[in-house]
């Protein structure tokens, strides 16, 4: 994969291994994350909740039985399946369609926890209330501000944070329409939930005021 997230193009030619050519690709998966060359994260999104599902259909048993308490298939929901759906997504730059897919493949599971289709017209809000499960979106927010505590945290000579912060500030942006960055989601994470970064240095009072109480 010809990766092109500072807008300069590869270099052209042919990558060879024991004699074969190795073909070009789009994406590829690393570690459990799907990356593009673009930057973009589309297509871990949809790794992502399709890893989800994977784990919902082999729980499917427990979620399924009318004599489990909701509330508990609930904390079934937040310890086994919500992990595997934001595994990765504090490095995640999100826009409004990524948070958008997130959030109707969980409801579309809380539902069915809950024995209730979108023909019942049961508000969103009234499903996580009896599952006690709080938004994906404001669990993706948690993880990614937590990310961003622990480098503000790190000595600035440390390898992981000189690292992404020059990555950002030597980022090219290419033509057309800006690409998000990881650190401009931060700042409006920050800005929408009125953080100052400056309580990340502080480790407890960051995790109090990042917290997000499930329902």
């Amino acid at each position: 994969m010809g990766c092109e997230f500072s807008g300069i193009r590869p270099v052209d030619g042919d990558v060879c291994l024991d004699g074969q050519v190795v073909p070009m690709k789009d994406t590829f998966r690393y570690l459990g994350s799907m990356l593009q060359s673009d930057g973009e994260i589309d297509e871990d999104v949809r790794h992502r909740i399709r890893a989800g599902w994977v784990k919902w259909r082999q729980a499917s048993g427990v979620l399924y039985d009318k004599k489990v308490p909701q509330k508990l298939k609930g904390k079934f929901y937040r310890t086994a399946i919500r992990p595997a759906m934001l595994y990765g997504a504090e490095c995640w730059a999100t826009k409004r369609r990524h948070v958008q897919k997130m959030s109707v493949a969980e409801m579309r599971m809380l539902r069915w926890i809950c024995g209730h289709t979108r023909k019942d017209r049961i508000r969103n809000d009234d499903i996580r209330e009896m599952v006690g499960v709080a938004p994906i979106e404001e669990k993706l927010i948690q993880h990614r501000l937590r990310w961003f505590g622990h480098i503000q945290r790190r000595p600035p000579e440390a390898p992981v944070r000189t690292g992404i912060l020059n990555h950002f500030e030597n980022t090219r942006r290419g033509r057309g329409r800006p690409r998000l960055t990881w650190e401009e989601a931060v700042k409006r994470d920050l800005k929408e939930w009125n953080i100052s970064k400056e309580l990340a240095i502080d480790r407890s009072a960051w995790k109090l005021a990042i917290q997000v109480p499930e329902s």
